[in-house]
């Protein structure tokens, strides 16, 4: 994006930088693999979730901006509504995800149910004073599209999450999340 600024960034190459912490961390279910955090996506819903990574989002007064991360899944989903992507914590509780969905048998970007391609998808959440605003980029694509947009509550101990769930009980899947960084915009 022009006219943003690099407030934190995270490759995951060697270890998790400082300030990510860990909800329900399950240590056998969470690896650094060439230069990506990969997470095994566990049966759940979003106040069950294991081995959400956790981290203070930016201040919303302060500004508008954008957290982005590349996600990919090393199996093709099979569980309905097996995800992966951020969700946003207000007062310790998820009120906002955009994520790559498995629904009645077809991958989407959730918000919107936008139909995408089971590839690599770079997400990126718009986030301002009191709204946000859902992105996405495909592997195979040149510019963002907008999925949804809405508003937010008001500020209350914000969150920013990397996080799956929904997984099968009866497989071992692992998703994958790349070049994490959250820029201040102008």
């Amino acid at each position: 994006m022009s006219n943003a600024q690099t407030i934190f960034s995270d490759d995951f190459t060697d270890s998790l930088d400082a300030g990510w912490s860990w909800l329900r961390e399950k240590a056998d279910g969470w690896q650094l693999a060439d230069d990506g955090l990969e997470i095994r996506v566990e049966p759940g819903k979003a106040d069950t979730v294991i081995n959400a990574l956790l981290r203070p989002a930016p201040d919303r007064s302060a500004g508008s901006f954008a957290i982005e991360v590349t996600v990919a899944n090393h199996t093709h989903p099979i569980e309905q509504y097996e995800q992966v992507g951020i969700t946003w914590y207000c007062g310790d509780q998820p009120v906002f995800k955009l994520v790559k969905e498995l629904i009645d048998g077809d991958v989407y970007i959730i918000p919107g149910k936008c139909p995408v391609k089971d590839e690599p998808i770079r997400l990126r959440l718009l986030v301002a004073a009191s709204t946000w605003k859902a992105q996405y980029k495909p592997e195979s694509a040149g510019e963002f599209l907008t999925a949804a947009e809405g508003e937010l509550p008001a500020p209350n101990g914000d969150q920013v999450s990397l996080q799956c769930y929904n997984g099968p009980a009866n497989a071992e899947h692992w998703m994958r999340f790349e070049n994490f960084s959250i820029a201040k915009l102008d």
